[in-house]
């Protein structure tokens, strides 16, 4: 089978940190080539170096047996190389055929046409089965629909080599299966595919071959039918994963966190979101929220955290209520929150990593005197987290927060949220778009926490996960708790059996 492209000896240096070193890299004709990698180790660098986002340092890139320079997304485009990113380059207020035809739009007299654009774009979305309604906002349609749209701009554009940074980070498990059958179809028709991604099953599902990296480096790349995932996550991490588990019954303190008759009606919609919600953590337990993504999970944290207002019921935290107190006070009587969009709700993307570090606690006398920010105090504070935490990042903590890989990202946000110290942490998807060492990392934080004597509140789409770190589970079905299970007398099975609302009242 000929290479369609080969990179070769690419090395890409930012200020502090090379983050692709001396890697080539060779994608055949119709086949799917994955890279898999910690956090950080340059997958998505040496693909921004393909489609001309980044200029290498050293190293040539072949298409076709022939040399070129990249010279950006534009010209990438014009060779016939598209891609998907993880966090999707689409403007919110744009409809959906807007996006798709953003920089190549048909004209007339002056004037933008899209009679044209509107019917290949549809002919697209039903050869592919993508079901997008070209008139809707972005600001209006769900993830899996937007991670659609960015697939039809790089078909739109006739890409032959694709590329998909992380594509499932933030889909749902059905959007995902979705996704794999779609990715499956290009490969029939021809298309070169470079695939991102953390999860071993997913790579093992729908790859040729995988190359994995590691700090830069590339440590091989194997055929995936003569492979296992043990082997491809020693390579990426260097050491054998572990995957933490409760050992040991919970040391129950008092109610931590206590959730009373919750109800919230939507303002936009008038559809229940939440009815007659209750539930309590105590100290010493991890509590698992788990069902189908979409189903009152994302309603009933901002509820918790002050995010939203609800519109009956009362939240006790500490035995004091909290029902109507700003994030702040939720805050600072004793409540932690991992959000589930980090960039919405958990960082500010052009803050330094030191600044992001201590967002809870800036205005505090310990980094504050009379009004004046102790930067001295913020900057060892930083270093001090960057170390216990393993963030990585190119400058240490005055590192662009953007810049950052999205599981050092997550890191920062656990990093500042656990090292608080608070009675309770509400923790949002914290493994999502993280790799095995990672999610191992994560794993075993939250049950330090649990056995420190902290209520932990989870909230996770992967039933795995809830079966693995829960005390117990509490299953949500169309904004109600429809059953309370304990993963040692209960199966993944029928955990989807509540979560379809096929089963209730355990």
């Amino acid at each position: 089978m000929r290479n369609t492209l080969r990179m070769k000896h690419i090395t890409k240096i930012f200020p502090g940190i090379v983050a692709n070193d001396d890697i080539t890299f060779e994608l055949r004709h119709g086949e799917v080539h994955s890279l898999l990698g910690e956090n950080g180790a340059g997958k998505s660098t040496l693909m921004s170096v393909l489609f001309g986002i980044y200029k290498p340092e050293q190293g040539d890139i072949e298409l076709n047996g022939k040399t070129v320079e990249i010279l950006g997304p534009n010209h990438a485009y014009q060779l016939g190389i598209g891609m998907v990113h993880q966090h999707f380059k689409l403007v919110r207020t744009f409809t959906v055929l807007e996006n798709i035809i953003l920089g190549i739009e048909d004209t007339k007299f002056g004037l933008i046409t899209k009679e044209d654009a509107r019917k290949r774009v549809l002919e697209l979305s039903r050869k592919y089965n993508l079901n997008i309604d070209p008139d809707a906002k972005i600001s209006e349609i769900t993830v899996g629909m937007q991670q659609r749209v960015e697939i039809l701009k790089i078909l739109y554009r006739d890409a032959e080599i694709m590329i998909f940074d992380e594509p499932t980070a933030v889909l749902t498990p059905q959007e995902i299966k979705e996704l794999i059958e779609i990715i499956k179809r290009f490969k029939k028709e021809g298309k070169s595919i470079v695939f991102i991604s953390h999860k071993l099953d997913e790579i093992m599902s729908v790859s040729d071959r995988i190359t994995v990296l590691r700090h830069g480096k590339n440590m091989g790349t194997f055929d995936a039918a003569n492979t296992t995932k043990h082997k491809l996550s020693k390579q990426m991490v260097g050491r054998d994963i572990e995957s933490p588990k409760l050992n040991t019954k919970p040391h129950l303190g008092e109610v931590a966190l206590s959730v009373e008759h919750l109800s919230y009606t939507s303002k936009a919609s008038g559809k229940p979101i939440l009815n007659d919600v209750s539930f309590s953590v105590r100290k010493g337990e991890i509590v698992s929220i788990a069902g189908i993504d979409g189903n009152g999970q994302t309603e009933l944290v901002y509820a918790l955290t002050g995010l939203l207002q609800h519109d009956s019921g009362d939240i006790i935290l500490n035995n004091e209520s909290i029902g109507h107190e700003t994030t702040r006070n939720r805050t600072l009587a004793g409540m932690a929150h991992i959000p589930e969009d980090r960039h919405k709700h958990g960082l500010v993307l052009e803050f330094p990593l030191e600044y992001n570090l201590v967002l809870q606690e800036y205005f505090t006398d310990r980094f504050q005197t009379k009004g004046f920010l102790r930067f001295d105090t913020i900057r060892q504070h930083a270093y001090d987290l960057i170390q216990d935490y393993d963030i990585r990042s190119a400058r240490g903590p005055i590192t662009n927060t953007r810049s950052m890989s999205g599981g050092n990202q997550q890191k920062a946000i656990l990093a500042r949220e656990i090292s608080r110290s608070s009675d309770v942490l509400i923790s949002v998807q914290p493994t999502r778009g993280l790799d095995v060492g990672a999610i191992e990392y994560v794993h075993k934080r939250l049950i330090n926490l649990r056995n420190s004597g902290k209520a932990v509140l989870l909230v996770s789409l992967e039933i795995e996960e809830v079966m693995n770190i829960s005390d117990r589970i509490l299953i949500i079905y169309e904004g109600e708790i429809t059953g309370e299970l304990y993963p040692n007398t209960t199966s993944m099975q029928e955990i989807g059996l509540y979560m379809s609302g096929a089963k209730r009242g355990g």
